[in-house]
């Protein structure tokens, strides 16, 4: 689908892209190569294949789920400004 430098400028100006005018021709067939490989991954036949999360076939490397640091809630809210019943209360910042 090649596309003609009306449609580049209006592409452009909906991108709100500043384009020269003797850039536009190049621009217009790079955009129309772009578009005619989409168009040509689009036809790819993929019902047999399984998506995947990662192009290489390997596990990743995850580490376990541990707390390394201890609660220190309490000594947290020992030195807050203002606490209520386990809740740090804050100025009000929105009216």
């Amino acid at each position: 689908m090649p596309l003609d430098s009306h449609e580049v400028e209006k592409i452009a100006h909906l991108a709100r892209l500043a384009v020269r005018t003797e850039d536009v021709p190049e621009y217009a067939t790079n955009l129309s190569n772009i578009l005619t490989l989409m168009a040509q991954m689009d036809s790819v036949d993929t019902a047999g294949v399984t998506p995947m999360a990662h192009p290489l076939d390997m596990p990743q490397r995850l580490r376990a789920d541990q707390a390394t640091e201890s609660n220190q809630r309490e000594l947290f809210q020992s030195i807050a400004p203002q606490v209520d019943a386990g809740l740090y209360l804050v100025p009000k910042v929105i009216e």
